[in-house]
């Protein structure tokens, strides 16, 4: 088992102690001459609010692959997920929160940047040696939020690239997330079915003997290495389709993998390591103003919960993991209340898409689902244009200053740069970013007017209520993964209020909405996108 301690550079600074002295002195002035200056107006602004406490601490924690019907406060009843639901039904819950997008490259890189990732044509699931696809001169949440004071931290799943193509992971990883805004970063290079299967600090990949160099390709395969495809005695899971390269624990990854023995993370052990070093990141920065996003890689596949979750769920891998991630939440809003943080921190909790079964091992998702339902009500799930694709289990909780209840705003992770940065007080503002502070913290139930929505390069809009999707050639059905993707050769238009389910396409009968969310979807994307569709643009 590889041991990785996340060492902070900080931690190495003999005057420490004396800087946060004279930090927490500076702070208390400022707080001082900011009550006296405070007017006392019931309807200030929610700029304002923020100074009752000073700059609150900011969490976004990321889950990956989960549906909208997953979690208690979402209606689901046959999974437990009490600790997520303390903080859904404690703060504010969103009905109709989206990701930008039906996959995961692509919705990180639209929450990190404010940017729609079909503006960005190298925002598509990326394998685990692609370069960095964030412009290092790119305005992101964390580097707005070090702007305002912040520090800045990852941990977690990151999947937006690494360096600037043909990575050697033996030397230092650039560039990465400390050059788009993270003074501090812990992650995984992409997902946990792609290789390397290593950790990754600050650029350096964790515990790597130098005498055991790590090689990395997509294309073929090293001499000597073995893979799922070619010995399946030697596996633990068994692949279902695309997942059968280099053998990393006994399970087929996605890629080809030598040499970095003594770093390879153990896969049971990997939402353990995460928490720990969300929990040590804050430990450590709750004197300052800081910012975490914390990814996590549940329920993604491959499914691999620890022994202690094994069973929790009666449903399989899939089930568990759900209940593992509950934990790990869990556990680290402990950690927020016993280090006095709780009510001077806004959390964020979401999804980078929705929900699918068989993703590429057998692992009884579909055998033991029973009545479970990850999608709830909606139609699809990820890689789908339809409802479940995007829409995603998001909620916002800060206690005492965010209301319990439920919002029906419109609202997408798109909106989390420019809001955060209104929250601030910076006049940051994303490309496709809107400011809806006032409905994040529960004061508005005024979202967004309209916005595209993707699913693997084919986009949809959403306005109010209706939704358009665009003719497609594609397939109507992903077979490997038994989800609809939403393709039709024909315009679809869904009444989401009178038919959440998009069973009924409006779009002959009425044509005059019709033309007009053709107008409004052809003035956001221009000519230049809809035309790549294969669009008619009359």
């Amino acid at each position: 088992m590889a041991k990785n301690k996340f060492k902070i550079g900080l931690f190495k600074n003999e005057n420490y102690n004396h800087y946060m002295k004279r930090y927490r002195k500076v702070l208390l002035i400022g707080l001082a001459i900011g009550l006296l200056t405070c007017k006392d107006d019931k309807k200030k602004s929610v700029s304002a609010k923020s100074s009752d406490t000073a700059k609150p601490n900011i969490v976004i924690i990321y889950a990956d692959d989960l549906g909208y019907g997953e979690l208690g406060a979402y209606g689901a009843t046959e999974l437990k997920t009490p600790n997520l639901d303390k903080l859904a039904n404690g703060g504010l819950r969103f009905t109709s929160g989206y990701a930008s997008s039906a996959t995961c490259t692509p919705s990180r890189y639209a929450l990190l940047t404010g940017t729609y990732p079909w503006r960005n044509k190298n925002a598509r699931i990326l394998s685990g040696s692609a370069p960095l696809i964030i412009d290092t001169t790119q305005m992101t949440i964390p580097k707005m939020l070090k702007g305002a004071g912040y520090t800045t931290g990852i941990v977690g799943k990151w999947h937006l690239g690494l360096g600037s193509g043909n990575v050697d992971w033996n030397q230092t990883i650039s560039p990465g997330p400390n050059e788009v805004g993270f003074d501090e970063s812990y992650i995984m290079a992409a997902t946990q079915d792609r290789v390397p299967t290593v950790y990754i600090e600050n650029g350096k990949v964790v515990d790597l003997d130098s005498n055991d160099p790590i090689s990395v390709d997509y294309k073929k395969n090293f001499s000597g290495e073995l893979t799922g495809k070619n010995n399946p005695e030697l596996l633990k899971m068994k692949w279902h389709h695309g997942h059968n390269n280099s053998i990393v624990n006994g399970i087929p990854r996605i890629g080809f993998m030598k040499g970095g023995e003594a770093a390879k993370w153990v896969d049971e052990d990997m939402a353990d390591t995460f928490l720990n070093k969300a929990q040590d990141y804050v430990k450590f920065h709750k004197n300052e103003s800081f910012f975490l996003y914390y990814a996590l890689q549940q329920p993604h596949v491959p499914r691999t919960p620890h022994p202690r979750f094994v069973g929790s769920s009666g449903m399989g891998p899939r089930g568990d993991v759900i209940v593992e991630a509950d934990w790990c939440v869990g556990e680290f809003i402990k950690t927020l209340e016993s280090e006095g943080l709780l009510e001077n921190t806004l959390i964020i909790f979401t999804s980078d898409n929705g929900p699918v079964l068989n993703d590429g091992y057998f692992d009884d998702a579909v055998e033991k689902l029973g009545n479970h339902k990850p999608a709830g009500s909606l139609r699809g799930g990820k890689y789908s244009l339809f409802e479940a694709g995007t829409r995603v289990p998001f909620f916002t909780y800060w206690k005492g200053h965010i209301d319990s209840g439920v919002s029906d705003a419109l609202v997408s992770q798109l909106d989390l740069l420019t809001s955060l940065a209104e929250l601030v007080n910076s006049n940051t503002k994303g490309p496709d970013s809107e400011n809806l502070l006032n409905a994040f913290l529960g004061d508005s139930q005024k979202g967004r007017d309209e916005m595209v929505l993707e699913a693997t390069s084919r986009t949809a809009l959403r306005k109010g209520d209706w939704v358009m999707i665009p003719p497609n050639t594609g397939a109507a059905l992903n077979k490997l993964v038994n989800i609809e993707l939403g393709n039709k050769k024909e315009y679809q238009l869904y009444n989401l209020k009178e038919d959440i389910g998009q069973e009924k396409n409006l779009a002959k009968s009425n044509l005059d909405k019709l033309e007009e969310m053709k107008a409004i979807y052809m003035k956001i994307k221009g000519e230049e996108y809809s035309s790549i569709e294969g669009l008619e643009l009359k």
